[in-house]
C-alpha cells in the first residue's frame, strides 16, 4: 500500500472529523485547507474528490466507512505516528474544538492505534477485508465522482434525493437533462452578484413548462441550481451534453428561457447577454438563432 494512499485516506477522515457536530464554518474550512495543503502526493483529481467531502457533511456511517479504510491503510508504526500526529494537528487548527469533534477524534485515535502493524500477516488482511466488505453499503459519494466534475447540479440532486424528503418522479435521463437545465440557467441568474427573486422565479416556471415539474419539485431542483454547491460549474460542458440530446428546436427554445431569466429582473445586461451568446454557440445554434431568441423575448417584455 502507498504512502500516497494512507495520506489520501487520512485526508478524508480529518476531514470527516471536521463535519463531527454537523457544521463546517468558513474558517473551519479555511483552516482544513490550509491542513491539507501541507499534504504532499496530491494531485488535481485527489484534491476534487477531497473537496466533494468538503462541501457536504459526513455521516456516521460514512465517517465508519472511511476510518475502517484507514486502518487498512496502515501498514507500519511510521504510518501509525504519520495519522495520529496529523489528526492531532487538524483538530487544533483553528484554535477550538467541539464537544462532537473531540469525542469523534477519540474514537478515530483508539481505531488507529488498534492496528497490529507488527503481525500484518494473510489472516489480519482478511479480517480487515472482512470488515471492509461489511461497510461496503456504507454512503459513498466517491461512486459518484464523474458527476461531481462534469454536472455538479445533477450530482447535488441526486445527493439530496438520496437523503429524502422529496420525490422526482423521472427516467436518469430526465433528470440529468434537466440537471443541465437548471445549471445553465443558474450561469445566467449568476452573472449578476445576487440570484433575485425574479430570476428564481423564472427558473422555476421554465422546469415546470418544459420538465412538467410540479412546484416543489422545481423548487427543489432550482435551489440546488443556485446553490454554492453548484457554483463552480462549466457551461461548455453543460451546455454540449444538452445539445447531444436536443433537437435543434428545443435548443433555440432554450436560450429563449435563458433570456427570460436573464430579463426577470429589468433589462438584460451586457455580461448576461455574452454568457448566453457563449451557451448558444456551445449549444450549435448560429448567430441568427441567437437574435431571433433574443429579439423575441425581449419583444415580449412589458415595457
Amino acid at each position: 500500500m502507498s504512502n500516497e494512499h494512507l495520506i489520501m485516506t487520512l485526508a478524508k477522515v480529518l476531514i470527516a472529523a471536521a463535519w463531527a457536530d454537523g457544521e463546517l464554518t468558513l474558517d473551519e474550512e479555511n483552516s482544513m485547507k490550509d491542513l491539507l495543503f501541507r499534504l504532499p502526493q496530491l494531485s488535481a483529481r485527489q484534491w476534487a474528490t477531497l473537496q466533494m467531502y468538503l462541501e457536504s457533511p459526513v455521516v456516521e456511517a460514512e465517517r465508519s466507512r472511511l476510518v475502517a479504510e484507514l486502518q487498512d491503510a496502515i501498514r507500519s508504526p511510521e504510518d501509525r505516528a504519520l495519522a495520529l500526529e496529523t489528526l492531532d494537528q487538524m483538530m487544533r487548527a483553528d484554535g477550538g474544538i467541539t464537544d462532537e469533534e473531540e469525542q469523534v477524534a477519540a474514537e478515530i485515535k483508539e481505531a488507529i492505534e488498534s492496528v497490529d502493524v507488527g503481525l500484518f500477516s494473510r489472516f489480519v488482511k482478511g479480517m480487515t477485508a472482512r470488515r471492509t466488505q461489511a461497510l461496503a453499503n456504507a454512503p459513498n459519494r466517491e461512486h459518484d465522482f464523474e458527476d461531481y466534475v462534469k454536472n455538479k447540479v445533477y450530482y447535488g440532486v441526486r445527493r439530496r434525493l438520496a437523503e429524502g424528503g422529496i420525490e422526482l418522479d423521472v427516467g436518469e435521463d430526465t433528470l440529468r437533462c434537466l440537471s443541465l437545465a437548471g445549471g445553465m440557467m443558474a450561469q445566467v441568474a449568476r452573472v449578476n452578484p445576487e440570484v433575485g427573486e425574479a430570476e428564481v422565479a423564472t427558473m422555476e416556471k421554465a422546469l415546470q413548462t418544459h420538465w412538467h415539474l410540479a412546484p416543489e419539485q422545481a423548487a427543489f431542483v432550482t435551489e440546488v441550481a443556485v446553490s454554492e454547491t453548484a457554483s463552480l460549474l462549466d457551461r461548455y460542458r453543460l451546455a454540449r451534453e444538452f445539445a447531444n440530446v436536443c433537437s435543434n428546436q428545443e435548443r433555440i427554445e432554450f436560450v429563449e428561457v435563458l433570456f427570460a431569466v436573464a430579463a426577470a429582473d429589468g433589462e438584460p445586461s451586457y455580461a448576461e447577454v455574452e454568457e448566453i451568446r457563449s451557451i448558444a454557440q456551445s449549444l450549435k445554434l448560429s448567430h441568427r438563432e441567437f437574435i431571433d431568441a433574443k429579439l423575441k423575448v425581449l419583444y415580449d417584455q412589458p415595457s
